[in-house]
Parts: C-alpha cells; structure tokens; sequence
C-alpha cells in the first residue's frame, strides 16, 4: 500500500491539534473562508496590466482570457491561477524546492532533504539562462500577475484560507519557481533509479534463475557491470521511503484518427493523462486569446501557456515514454576526503552545495549536496547509516541538465502545422513525452520525443562504476531518430505507455514498458471501427474491457481445477467463468480477478525479501505475468519450480484473496461488486488532518468501473482507493476547433466554497464531458482586469 508521505503527515498533524481544531471550527463558522474565494464578477485593479483584459468562467469554472497583447494575456494567466489555486501553486513549489519543513515542521526534512538533493532547483535556475529573450519574457509576465493577485488578496485579507491555517503568507513568485514546478514533473515521470537500486540489491541476494528472473531482461551482455555491482555491494534493506517514490508508470492514452476513418472527414485526437488524482487536479484547463494565439487545454498551476491541449489549427496530447533517463553510479570515495572520488585513477573533487533546511518550531538543519562529475550523491537520504563502506551512489539524470520546455509550450501554442510543431518539439527534452498530433489539413503524427541516453556500456538497467570513463553518456539519441509516424496507412495511432519500438531498433529506450492491455484494447476498438465520432472517443476513454483477463484467467481457472480449488470455492470460480471480462462496479468477478492478481508476487516474494525491498521492487506483475507465461508453457523458473509449481502457487494466491475478501465482504460472494472496494477518491491534502477537513475538503468515496489495465484508467491502493487514473480526458474534433470536450476531476477551483469546486467528481465517474468553446462565445461569470487607475 502507497502510504502519504511524511511531509504531508505533518500538515495533517498540525492542523490536527486540539487548538488549531478549534480555530478551524471557528473558522468555518465565520466569514474567512467565504472572504477568500475568488472573485469572478465585476472589476479588479491588477497594476502590472497595461490594457483592460476579460476573464469569463464559463458553468464549469474554465476561464477564458482575452487580452490585447501576450504580454497582459500571460500577466492575466497568473492572475487567474492564482486565484484558484495559489495554495496548490505556493506547495508545489515548496516541495520541488526543498522548502516544505518550514511550514510544516520536522516531518517534511526527510523530504526536502531529497529534493535539495535532487536538484530540481538548482536545475531550473540553470535552465533560465538559457531560455530566449521571448520565453524570459513570458515567464517575468506570469510572475507579475501571480505576484499583483498575492499583493491583491494580502492587502485586502483574502489569502487562500490554508494559508492563516498553517501561519504564513507566499513569498513572491519567479520565474524560476514556474520552471521548477515543471522539472518536479519530470521528476514525477521519468524516475527509474529505484529500479537499478532493486535490482542491484537482487544481483547480491541471488544467484543464476533466480536472480535472473527478477529483471526484466537480464544483460547477458553486461558481465562487468554484474561483477561491479558484486564486488561494490551497497546496502539496500532499511534504507529507503516508499512513499517519496513516484507512482510506477505514471502513464496515460492518448491516440489519434485520421479522416479516412472518421464521419467528419478530417482526424479526432483524444488524450487522458494518467496521475495522481488529488483535490484541487493537477492539471487547470484554460483558453488563452490574444491578437497572436487562441488556444485552450490544461496547465500545471504555476506554470504560463497551455501543455496540453489545441489552437485554432492543431490539436495535441502526451502519454508518458518511460525511457530509462535515470542511471546510478557506485561511486568510490576517498577516505581521507569526503569531497573527492576516484576517476580514471585519481582523486576528483565534488562540488558542495550548501543546503541548510529552516525547520518550523526547530533549529535549521546543516545540510550539504555532493555533486560528482556524474550528479548528485543520493546516498546521503536514500542509504543512511547502512555501512556502505567507502562507496556511494550517485545519479545523472537527463531533467538535470538545463533544459528549455517552456520554449516548446510557447511555440506548439502557436503552432499551424506539423512542421511547426515538429520544430517545437526540438525543445521538450524532459520528461520525455509520446506526442500525438492533428491539423486541420489532415495529418496526423506521432513522436516519442525527449533527451534519451546513449551509453558507453549498458543499457540501464544495473548501477555502473562511476571511477572510470569506460561507463557514462555519450549523448543522446538524435532527434531525427527518435520513433516517429506521419500518416500511417493504419489510419490511426495510439500510445498507452506500450512498447513504441521493434527488435530492430538501434538504440536502448528501456525494457520496462507497462503491461500491454490499454493499447491492445485501444488499437482493437479503432482498427475495427470507421466514421468514427467524438463521441466514439469518450466512449473509448470510459471502456472497461479488461484484456488482461483474456490472457490469463482460462489458465489460471485451470490451476484452481488441477488443484481441486475450484470445488471449495464454486460460487467464485463460476463468478470468474461467467465473467464477460469488464470491470464493471456492479460485477463481482472484476473485485475476484484484481485482488488474486495482486496478490500473487505477495506470495511468491513477501517471505523472500524485506518489505522496502519489496515496495521498491519495479513491474512487480511485470515480473510475475512472465513467471505464469513460462510456466504454463512448460517452462517454469527456478522461483516458480521452488515453489512447488504454478498451479500451487496460483492456487495459493486464490485461497489469499478469498480469506481476504470474506473477512471484507462476508461469505455471500454473490453480493460482492467490484466498486463496493474499488472507489473513486480525490484526496485533499489537507483533508487527512480530521474527519472535518475530511468531509469538507475531499470528495466522498464513489464506486467506480475500470482498473489499471483497463482504458478507463482507474489505479487503487490496497484499500481500494482509486487515487491514480485519467487527471483529465480530452477529445478534439479537427473539423471545428471552435469547441472540444473534457473532464478535469474534482473540478477547477481550489476554493472550498467555490461551486466549481468537486462539480466534475460524479463526472469522472459518469464521463460526463463539458463542451469549452474558443470562439468567444462561451457565457458565464465575467470579470474585468483593469489597468491601474481605469474604473
């Protein structure tokens, strides 16, 4: 179970005291929250703009800004985010910073000391220089609005209520606090180290079959880097923080159709990128128009322009590559100098960086980050005090590296076809990204797009000796051969986090895809299909088919048979044979069939190794789902053959899940459905603090359809919780680009009292999409930005 991390514990905790509780429910009796929420009607004074702009929110809260120039447009931008989500905004960068404990105090230290030391703002400030003079100037733009609403609501008491509940006010906004929101995100996509850090504990505990089988795929060609990582064991066990790992695959679906297959004549593009799902969403859906561009789509808070989303002419999406971009070096470190490590024979010295952590309500910690030639030494907050001996580990990452993504953003913005698109791409180098796009002129395209290594030695997949120049990058694969399609004779194309490449690729991208079931179901659907609709796209992206099943469950059933299983527990088993393999809330073969999946590297691996190890194990089913293909085969491994065979094994695992599921759901298994555990939540985070902040800041638990390998996309934790899906669907229709479709879950206002607020929670789960217009008709609340001084 993916538990809170402890920096978000700690707000929790200090709102959870008797005395804050009480002010809380002072609070919430008087007129504070309410003088806080935003104001959408009317005008406002925003000194920073030079001509009157509009602000219409339409019925489902998305603001629309019309500006006369960028300049007030990106200026209004961070005016309106700010006031939806300036709590959101101030957090986010606080974390990315390293600069949560002081307003959270010492629990949030183990979790600013990761990030200080991962570098996201160091990285950042790097990356400003070397923006252009247009892409500088944008972000100064949307710094100033975010700082005239921050001036704005000090001066007249209307801060974030979150803000008096944790007792201190935001400090000014930057530019570099947008561009370090945006390297915290490719931090959440694109981190692979805890794999090498599993796999080179396994290289250790394990032998021949065993350990092999633990890969993905084993580097027969690799025997010095496996000796390396023999000879230079680092202690795993015990050291590290599940909960500061991001969720594995962080993924999405995104697919688009050309007209040859659509009633419209001309090509349909729908995306749903797959994150945490969390009150307020992370993502914030606007529609910017100014004499120089008219886009709408979503944004991260804190951040200008439009990621994701379509112009008047182009319409674009993302799902995430997962390329192995992370690597760790087993660094040697001289004794008599903590500061210098060995390369090529001699001693080398590291940078230090002093990092000193204010704690709230404590004394500020002392803190330094090391930085070889490769990167930062992470051994410091992921192995403390393990005995290691003299070396540590150190990680080169790609986000580290100055980068210029908001260069792409601003000109995929105002992009008019595939070739100035293309050109955009050039500059989205981390994360790395599957692009699909569409024009109005009838392309389609894809590319796998980002700064992916090429190694000396290697492919990833293990720790490499950091003291020699035998190992490390020799650059990146060239953009003109990252995978790419144009107009495929297939008539569509589609990613779902799946393999993107052939056997006959040259370069390594990685080995570890996620399971292939969204794709499958996703390139079933439209292979089949034609005069497809944008309402056959919302269809797709709410489909519940579970692929999955199709593959294993005969096999499995059968081990229940050869094992005699299936007589003590007749009612499930016909539950699962009856099935027609959707996961669907009402049905209770889809609760049966997740929980025996989960529950299956449980038993092959609880006993075998200790809990972290476990929960830093990668592709765990991955890992299992080959385990069961071989076997069936007749070809079982040395984990299963150990065991006692897969139909033990399997038939274990389903004697687990049934103990567990009645002692849940009772005995009656016909009244067991799949979304009486499986539900829906959005979390706030402060909403932990007490059932109060619960109930009134988070959404209550709805049952829902779908799971992780279904198209609609629905992640759960162990209690059932679907916390990780689809943050936001989207589907354009490129014959009228004057509207396009969307959900944007729980809703688009940051603000408790704001009716937009939860208002697209029942949504999510119904696939009630909400039409946004870009042709300036859309109606609503209006409000007028007005330059300093013009009533």
């Amino acid at each position: 179970m993916k538990k809170w991390p402890k920096w978000l514990k700690a707000v929790a905790i200090v709102l959870g005291s008797a005395a804050l509780l009480a002010i809380a429910v002072l609070i919430f009796v008087n007129a504070y929250i309410s003088k806080s929420k935003p104001v959408t009607e009317g005008k406002l004074s925003v000194p920073v703009l030079e001509e009157e702009v509009s602000v219409v929110r339409d019925a489902k809260g998305v603001p629309h800004i019309r500006a006369a120039s960028d300049a007030d447009l990106y200026r209004a931008q961070g005016f309106v985010q700010a006031q939806d989500r300036l709590f959101q905004m101030d957090l986010a960068r606080r974390q990315a910073s390293g600069r949560l404990a002081e307003v959270v105090g010492e629990a949030a230290v183990p979790s600013d000391k990761l990030f200080r030391t991962f570098s996201l703002r160091q990285a950042a400030a790097d990356s400003e220089s070397g923006y252009g003079e247009d892409a500088r100037e944008v972000l100064g733009w949307f710094a100033e609005g975010v700082n005239a609403f921050i001036d704005h609501a000090k001066e007249d008491g209307k801060l974030p209520y979150e803000f008096r509940l944790l007792g201190y006010e935001p400090e000014e906004w930057t530019p570099v606090d947008s561009l370090t929101i945006g390297k915290f995100m490719a931090y959440d996509l694109g981190g692979n180290w805890n794999a090498l850090a599993f796999r080179h504990w396994a290289v250790n505990e394990y032998d021949g079959g065993k350990m092999k089988e633990l890969f993905i795929r084993y580097p027969e060609n690799a025997p010095s880097i496996l000796e390396a990582n023999r000879e230079n064991p680092v202690a795993i066990a015990g050291a590290f923080d599940a909960s500061l790992i991001p969720p594995e695959h962080n993924g999405s679906n995104n697919w688009v159709v050309s007209g040859d297959k659509t009633a419209s004549g001309k090509p349909l593009l729908a995306d749903d990128p797959h994150l945490g799902l969390t009150t307020p969403s992370i993502w914030y859906e606007m529609h910017l128009q100014s004499p120089e561009q008219n886009v709408t789509g979503v944004i991260f808070g804190g951040i200008p322009g439009i990621i994701l989303g379509h112009n008047e002419n182009v319409a674009w999406g993302v799902t995430n590559v997962g390329p192995d971009v992370q690597d760790l070096y087993i660094e040697e470190q001289n004794p008599d100098n903590p500061a210098e490590f060995r390369w090529d024979g001699e001693w080398e010295q590291a940078a230090v960086r002093d990092e000193p952590i204010k704690v709230k309500d404590g004394d500020t910690i002392d803190f330094e980050v090391v930085t070889t030639r490769h990167g930062p030494i992470i051994s410091d907050i992921m192995l403390p005090d393990t005995g290691t001996g003299g070396d540590l580990l150190s990680m080169q990452w790609t986000a580290l590296e100055p980068t210029r993504e908001l260069e792409a953003v601003m000109q995929m913005n105002k992009a008019s076809d595939w070739d100035d698109f293309d050109r955009a791409l050039r500059n989205f180098n981390a994360p790395a990204q599957n692009f699909v796009f569409a024009s109005k002129d009838g392309t389609i395209a894809y590319r796998a797009n980002g700064n992916i290594p090429i190694r000396k030695k290697g492919d990833g997949q293990l720790p490499v000796p950091g003291n020699s120049s035998e190992y490390g990058w020799e650059g990146y694969i060239p953009y003109e051969e990252l995978p790419t399609a144009v107009n495929p004779d297939e008539g569509f194309i589609a990613t779902a986090n799946n393999q993107v490449i052939g056997d006959d690729y040259p370069y390594h991208i990685t080995d570890f895809w996620a399971q292939p079931y969204r794709y499958e179901r996703i390139a079933e659907v439209l292979e089949d299909g034609d005069s497809f609709t944008p309402e056959d796209m919302m269809d797709l992206q709410m489909d519940v088919k579970n692929l999955y099943a199709r593959e294993f469950l005969d096999e499995m059933l059968g081990s229940l048979k050869s094992t005699g299983a299936d007589g003590k527990y007749g009612k499930a088993v016909k539950l699962l044979e009856e099935w027609n393999g959707e996961d669907d809330k009402e049905l209770g073969a889809p609760l049966i069939f997740h929980k025996w999946m989960r529950d299956l590297p449980r038993v092959m691996f609880e006993k075998a190794m200790p809990e972290d190890v476990y929960d830093l194990m990668p592709g765990k089913n991955h890992i299992t789902d080959e385990m069961m293909r071989q076997a069936y085969a007749g070809k079982p491994g040395e984990w299963v053959t150990e065991y006692g065979g897969v139909d033990k094994w399997v038939s274990d695992s389903f004697e687990r899940t049934m103990k567990g599921l009645s002692d849940e759901f009772g005995e009656s298994t016909d009244k067991w459905k799949w979304g009486d555990y499986h539900q829906l939540v959005f979390p706030h985070p402060l909403g932990s603090a007490s059932p109060i902040f619960e109930k009134l800041l988070s959404p209550p638990r709805t049952a829902t359809s779908g799971s992780a390998v279904t198209v609609q996309a629905a992640g759960f934790k162990d209690d059932g919780s679907a916390d990780h899906g689809a943050s936001w669907r989207f589907v354009a229709d490129l014959s009228d680009l004057t509207r396009s479709w969307h959900i944007v879950g729980p809703g688009q206002s940051g603000h408790m009292k704001s009716k937009w607020f939860h208002d697209q929670a029942e949504d999510w789960v119904a696939g009630d999409y909400h039409e946004t217009r870009a042709d300036g008709t859309a109606g609503g609340d209006e409000l007028k930005l007005v330059p300093e001084g013009e009533k």
